[in-house]
C-alpha cells in the first residue's frame, strides 16, 4: 500500500513539473478574405514558426506556454503583429490576421516595420483596439469588458464609478451605440436604464471576443445613431478540431464556456463550430451574509454557431440575453445609510435577448464581399418604486415596458483597383409598449407604437503618394415613418476624414461628420393624461464633430498622439417639467425620457487629449491618456449654456502591465476626473414625495463634486498541465483609499432604534467609502 501511494505521489509530482507545451493555430487572408499561402508566421524572438497551407491556414506545435508577439509576413503585403499573445497547455484561442497590400510588391519582407500602431482609413482619429488577452488582464474590470472601455481615452467614469456608462468626451451615456459582430445590441448590461445603456455589470463574456474597438468620434457611415461613440464587439470562432472550454469564478459571480466543433465525422477540422456559456451571479447571497439591503440577482446567457458553406460563404448564428431581479430587503439591525437605501432603492425586473444570423459572401473573383444581417433584440422592464419597499406596497411609480427591434442589414465592400467602396442599406421594424402609473408627476398612460425605420449609406476610400496620403469620404441618410419632422434628406449626414504621413513616422489626421440619432422609444411612445403622444413631433438629436490630429510612432509597439475636438450639437430633447436638456440624465437607475420633451437644446463639447500606447515590448504594455475638456449643454433658453453633469474638465487614465518571469504578472489601472458639477437634491419636495428624491435642475451648476481618483492592482499567476491550464489573480480595488465623490444623501430623520422622528424632516445620511475592497479569481481552461 505505501509503495502505491509513493508510485502515484511520484507520477502526480512528474506530471505538474514536467514540461508541457501549447499550439497556436489560425488562419490569413486578404482583405477580401482570400486564403493566403505560404505567408510566414512565427514567434518573435524565438525559432518556432510556421507557413501557411492552401487554405490559409497555420499551426505552431511544441510552444512553450507564455507571452508572445505574433508575426506574419508575405511578399506584396504589409508584415502585420499580434501583440501580447498567451500560449497556454489549454484555451489559447486561434489567431487570425487579414493583412493588407503593401504600397509597393517588395522583393524581401522588413519585419522591423510591422504592425504599427494605426486605425482605419476611414476613422483615423479617437479609435482604440483592445485584444481578448488585454482586457482579461484588466485590474478592476472583473472581465467585463464594458468597464474595460471606461478606462480608454476620452471616457469619464459614472457618478461613484460603479456603473458602466459610456460618459465619451462630455456626451450622455445614450450616445453610444453597441455592435456585436455587425449585429446592433441596443442593452448590454445587466439593470441597464431604459432609454439609454448603462448598467453596473456587462453582458459580454471575455472568453468570446477577438477584440474589441472603441470610436469616440469619426464613426463609419454603416453604424446609425451614435453621437459620441461606437462600440464594436468582434467574436472569435469555436474550436473546429477538439471540445474545449473554461471555467471562471470570480468575487460576483461565476461563468462556463464550452466550444467545440458540431458535425465533424472523421474530419481533422469541422465546418461547423459552437461557442456557448452561461454565467449567474451570487451578489445577492453576498449581500445577504453581510447585511446589505440590496439583492441583486442576475444570469445571462451568449451563443455562437459558425458554419462554412464553402470556400466563399459562412453563417454565423449568434445570441446573447439576460434574466436580471433586483429586489431589497430589510437589514435585521438598524443602519441609517442602510435604511435610506432600502426606501429608495427601486425593484427591477429586466429581461433582455438579442439574436442574429449573417450571411457572408466573398466573391469568387476576389473583387470584395458582402454581408447580410437578419436579427432581434427585446428588452423586457419592469421597473417600481414602492412607498414601502419592505412590504412591496403602495406603488408610487411603476413602467412596465416592452421593446423589441426586429432589423435586415446589408453591407457590400468592393475594391475597384486602389478604390474600397462600402454601401448598403437597413430597415428596421420597431414596437414598443408602456404602461406607466406616475403618481409623483401625477402621469398615468398606457402606450403602444410601431413603425419602420430605415437608412442608406456609402463609403469610399483610397490611398495615394505611395500610401502617405489616406482620403476617406461617406454619407448616410435615415428616416421613420412615425416622426412627423424629418425625412431622408434632412438627415444627410456627410463625414470626411483624412490622414497625411508628412514625415517618417509622424502622420497628421482630421475628420468632420455629421451625425443623426433617433430619441428613444421611452420618448417617442410617452403619452400624456388625455392620451395623446405629445412628441411626435420631435426632430432628431443632430451633433457635428471636427477633429484634427497628430502622431508619432517609435517603433512597431509605441506611439503617442496629441488631438483636438469640438462636437456641437443641436435639436437636443429638454425635459419641458424640469427645463433641462436630457444630455443631464441616464446615469442612474432609471427610466430615461418617459416625459414630454422638445427638442429645442443645444450642447457642445470640446478641448484636447494627449495618449501614449506601448504594446508589449521588452514585457510592458500599456496606455496613458490626458484629456481636458468643456461640456456644456443649453434648456429651452438656447443662448444659455450651462456646464453638465459630465463636466469634470480633466480625465486621466492609466492602464498597464509588466510580464514577470515563471507567468506571473502585474497590473495597474488608475483613473481621475476633475470637480464634476452635479444636481442638488430639492429637499422641500423630496420631503413631500419621499421616498422619491426630486433634483432642484434650476441649481445645476451651482455645486461640484470632489475629484475622483482610483488606483486599482492586480497580481496573476498561470499554471500549466497537460489537460488544464490554470490562471489564479488577485485584486485590489482603491488600493489609495479614496473616498468615492457623490452627492448628498438624504433619509427620513429617525432616532436611534429607527423610528421616523415626528414631524417628518430630512436629515443627511454619512455614507462610508473609500475602503480597499479586495478580491480573488480563479480561471480554468481545460
Amino acid at each position: 500500500m505505501k509503495n502505491t501511494v509513493l508510485v502515484l505521489s511520484l507520477l502526480l509530482v512528474s506530471n505538474i513539473y514536467a514540461q508541457v507545451y501549447g499550439e497556436l493555430s489560425g488562419n490569413v487572408t486578404d482583405q477580401t478574405g482570400q486564403p493566403i499561402l505560404g505567408a510566414s508566421v512565427f514567434l518573435e524572438d524565438t525559432e518556432k514558426g510556421a507557413q501557411t497551407d492552401f487554405d490559409g491556414n497555420y499551426r505552431i506545435e511544441n510552444v512553450i506556454p507564455g507571452s508572445y508577439n505574433l508575426i506574419v509576413s508575405y511578399v506584396g503585403f504589409e508584415t502585420q503583429a499580434k501583440f501580447n499573445v498567451i500560449v497556454r497547455s489549454k484555451g489559447t484561442p486561434s489567431y487570425n490576421f487579414t493583412l493588407k497590400e503593401s504600397a509597393e510588391a517588395l522583393d524581401e519582407v522588413v519585419i522591423s516595420n510591422a504592425n504599427k500602431i494605426t486605425r482605419p482609413k476611414e476613422t483615423p482619429l479617437s479609435t482604440q483596439t483592445l485584444s481578448a488577452v488585454e482586457i482579461a488582464t484588466y485590474p478592476g474590470s472583473n472581465n467585463d469588458v464594458v468597464q474595460v472601455a471606461q478606462t480608454l481615452p476620452g471616457v469619464s467614469p459614472s457618478i461613484g464609478g460603479f456603473r458602466n456608462d459610456l460618459i465619451i468626451r462630455g456626451g450622455a451615456p445614450n450616445e453610444t451605440v453597441y455592435y456585436l459582430d455587425g449585429m446592433e445590441v441596443p442593452n448590454i448590461n445587466h439593470f441597464s436604464t431604459q432609454g439609454s445603456a448603462g448598467g453596473p455589470v456587462g453582458l459580454i463574456n471575455v472568453s468570446f471576443i477577438d477584440n474589441v474597438t472603441l470610436s469616440t468620434s469619426a464613426f463609419g457611415a454603416q453604424y446609425d445613431n451614435p453621437l459620441s461613440g461606437v462600440l464594436q464587439f468582434s467574436q472569435r470562432t469555436g474550436n473546429n478540431r477538439d471540445f474545449t472550454g473554461n471555467f471562471r469564478v470570480s468575487a460576483s459571480e461565476a461563468a462556463l464556456t464550452l466550444e467545440g466543433p458540431l458535425f465533424k465525422g472523421k474530419t481533422e477540422e469541422s465546418k461547423t463550430t459552437f461557442l456557448v456559456s452561461a454565467r449567474r451571479s451570487y451578489l445577492q447571497f453576498l449581500f445577504e451574509v453581510i447585511g446589505l439591503p440590496f439583492r441583486p440577482n442576475y444570469w445571462d446567457y451568449q451563443y455562437k454557431i459558425n458554419h462554412k458553406i464553402n470556400a466563399y460563404n459562412e453563417l454565423n448564428f449568434i445570441g446573447l440575453g439576460s434574466i436580471d431581479d433586483f429586489s431589497v430587503e430589510a437589514p435585521e439591525d438598524f443602519d441609517a445609510e442602510q435604511q435610506a437605501q432600502l426606501e429608495q432603492a427601486p425593484f427591477i425586473n429586466q429581461k433582455t435577448n438579442a439574436i442574429g444570423l449573417t450571411w457572408k459572401n466573398r466573391f469568387k473573383n476576389g473583387s470584395g464581399f458582402m454581408e447580410t444581417t437578419l436579427s432581434n433584440n427585446t428588452l423586457i422592464n419592469e421597473f417600481t418604486r414602492y412607498e414601502d419597499p419592505e412590504n412591496e406596497t403602495g406603488v408610487i411609480f411603476n413602467n412596465d415596458a416592452t421593446e423589441s427591434e426586429t432589423k435586415l442589414r446589408y453591407q457590400l465592400t468592393k475594391f475597384l483597383d486602389t478604390w474600397k467602396l462600402t454601401a448598403g442599406f437597413n430597415i428596421q421594424y420597431s414596437d414598443y409598449t408602456n404602461e406607466t402609473i406616475n403618481l409623483t408627476d401625477n402621469n398615468i398612460f398606457n402606450t403602444e407604437i410601431d413603425f419602420f425605420k430605415y437608412g442608406v449609406f456609402t463609403n469610399i476610400t483610397n490611398s495615394f503618394f505611395d500610401d502617405k496620403l489616406d482620403i476617406s469620404f461617406g454619407f448616410r441618410i435615415d428616416d421613420d415613418t412615425f416622426t412627423d419632422e424629418d425625412n431622408l434628406l434632412s438627415t444627410f449626414s456627410p463625414r470626411f476624414s483624412l490622414s497625411y504621413e508628412f514625415k517618417e513616422n509622424w502622420k497628421l489626421n482630421g475628420s468632420i461628420g455629421r451625425y443623426y440619432k433617433l430619441p428613444p422609444y421611452t420618448i417617442l411612445g410617452f403619452r400624456n393624461n388625455e392620451n395623446l403622444l405629445v412628441n411626435q413631433d420631435v426632430n432628431y438629436t443632430v451633433s457635428d464633430h471636427y477633429v484634427l490630429g497628430l502622431q508619432r510612432y517609435f517603433g512597431p509597439s509605441s506611439s503617442i498622439s496629441l488631438e483636438g475636438f469640438y462636437k456641437r450639437y443641436d435639436d437636443y430633447p429638454v425635459s419641458v417639467l424640469d427645463g433641462v436638456s436630457l444630455a443631464n440624465k441616464g446615469a442612474d437607475f432609471e427610466i430615461l425620457g418617459s416625459e414630454d420633451v422638445a427638442t429645442v437644446g443645444k450642447g457642445r463639447s470640446y478641448g484636447a487629449e494627449l495618449q501614449f500606447q506601448q504594446k508589449l515590448s521588452n514585457n510592458f504594455y500599456g496606455i496613458f491618456a490626458y484629456t481636458w475638456f468643456y461640456s456644456e449643454f443649453t434648456g429651452f433658453d438656447r443662448n444659455t449654456y450651462l456646464p453638465s453633469v459630465w463636466d469634470s474638465r480633466h480625465l486621466i487614465s492609466f492602464t498597464g502591465g509588466y510580464k514577470l518571469k515563471k507567468n506571473w504578472e502585474i497590473s495597474a489601472r488608475y483613473r481621475f476626473a476633475g470637480n464634476t458639477p452635479f444636481v442638488p437634491t430639492d429637499l422641500d419636495a423630496t420631503l413631500a414625495n419621499y421616498p422619491e428624491v426630486i433634483l432642484d435642475y434650476d441649481r445645476l451648476g451651482e455645486e461640484k463634486l470632489d475629484t475622483f481618483s482610483q488606483l486599482d492592482l492586480r497580481i496573476d499567476k498561470k499554471w500549466n498541465f497537460k489537460k488544464l491550464s490554470l490562471n489564479v489573480f488577485a485584486e485590489a480595488q482603491n488600493v489609495l483609499g479614496q473616498a468615492t465623490p457623490e452627492p448628498t444623501q438624504y433619509g427620513l430623520g429617525r432616532n436611534t432604534n429607527g423610528t421616523i422622528i415626528q414631524p417628518r424632516e430630512l436629515s443627511v445620511i454619512e455614507t462610508e467609502s473609500g475602503q480597499i475592497i479586495p478580491s480573488i479569481g480563479i480561471v480554468i481552461d481545460f
